[in-house]
């Protein structure tokens, strides 16, 4: 009688092959002595940070790429752009497993964002940044782009979305916000909260969210995007703001209003002077969490509510729409489906 089959030794998974992506930020940047918290300037390249973090490169097979190397709120359109299609093209290429990208805490969640509209694939897209200079004391940004790539590796993160990696958090691109100044614990996501979080060297995911297959805007020859305003509400405010961004050539404006998108008076002239020049106007507001509701009067107006977009994300969204040329219905329907 034959004895039993001998069983082949058990091989270990190839490791995943990741892409990082440097474009500058507080986690790219030094400053004059360990405990200088601001003041800081940019000047590490992305192969000397991931190099600078104890076994980030043991982790995959990581190929570094400096796509540029500035704080982010130098960040442009065109360069966003040009992040988001070489992301892009690298999600679509069999020899990547996943991207992650530095970036600048200052607009993070504004590429975010921009990522979450336009960038759709199984494949992890983790954004990473940090709240202080890799000189300081007790630097966030190591462990975070530690983590970042956990999470890009990790089975676990396909078909979530555009990710963001921050104080051991794992947070949609759709919802994340910078909460806070200066603190370490300053990205978060307040009603739906965070998708899950790093543990002992462990990715956990306790949600995940429901995702077309698609993104809501295609980057097939986009070469630019119309300029739009944020405008912030207040008391007493006038409307020689609006008056200026209509002289400007503004295609729209987004109002940071009070409540729940409440309009002033002076900004309700302003955006109907604005709607008269054929200017699309949007009431998001100024504060920091909840849903802009429709209003009776919005339709009467033409003017949009934000829903749940804060004002800095229904800028984006408007720019899109307006660059595919959307009238005002489909606008209106496309900030109700986010």
């Amino acid at each position: 009688m034959a004895g039993p089959a001998a069983r082949a030794p058990a091989r270990d998974p190839a490791p995943a092959r990741l892409v990082l992506l440097g474009t500058g930020g507080t986690i790219a940047a030094t400053a004059g002595h360990a405990s200088q918290l601001t003041d800081y300037t940019v000047t590490e390249g992305i192969d000397a940070m991931l190099a600078a973090v104890p076994g980030a490169a043991a982790l995959a097979d990581i190929r570094c790429e400096q796509v540029f190397n500035v704080d982010s709120r130098q960040l442009t359109t065109a360069r966003v752009l040009r992040l988001a299609r070489r992301i892009d093209a690298l999600l679509r290429d069999p020899g990547v497993d996943g991207v992650v990208v530095t970036h600048g805490t200052d607009t993070l969640e504004e590429t975010a964002f921009f990522l979450h509209l336009t960038v759709r694939h199984p494949k992890p897209v983790v954004l990473v940044g940090a709240m202080r200079p890799g000189s300081a004391l007790s630097a966030d940004g190591p462990l975070n782009l530690y983590n970042a790539l956990l999470v890009a590796r990790d089975p676990l993160s396909r078909d979530c979305g555009v990710l963001v990696a921050m104080n051991d958090r794992i947070l949609a691109a759709r919802h994340v916000a910078k909460g806070h100044t200066t603190r370490v614990d300053a990205f978060g996501a307040a009603e739906p909260g965070a998708l899950g979080w790093i543990s002992d060297g462990a990715v956990r995911i306790a949600q995940r969210p429901v995702l077309p297959a698609a993104a809501p805007f295609s980057l097939a020859g986009l070469r630019g995007l119309p300029k739009v305003d944020i405008l912030y509400d207040h008391q007493d405010a006038g409307d020689h703001l609006y008056q200026a961004a209509i002289e400007a050539g503004v295609a729209g404006i987004v109002v940071a209003g009070l409540g729940n998108g409440s309009l002033s008076p002076a900004a309700l002239r302003g955006c109907a002077r604005a709607r008269r020049r054929g200017i699309q106007c949007v009431r998001a507001s100024r504060v920091p969490w909840g849903e802009v509701t429709a209003k009776a009067a919005d339709e009467q107006d033409g003017i949009l509510a934000s829903r749940g977009l804060n004002p800095q994300q229904a800028r984006t969204l408007l720019r899109l729409a307006l660059a595919r040329g959307l009238d005002t219905a489909a606008i209106r329907a496309a900030l109700r489906e986010l």
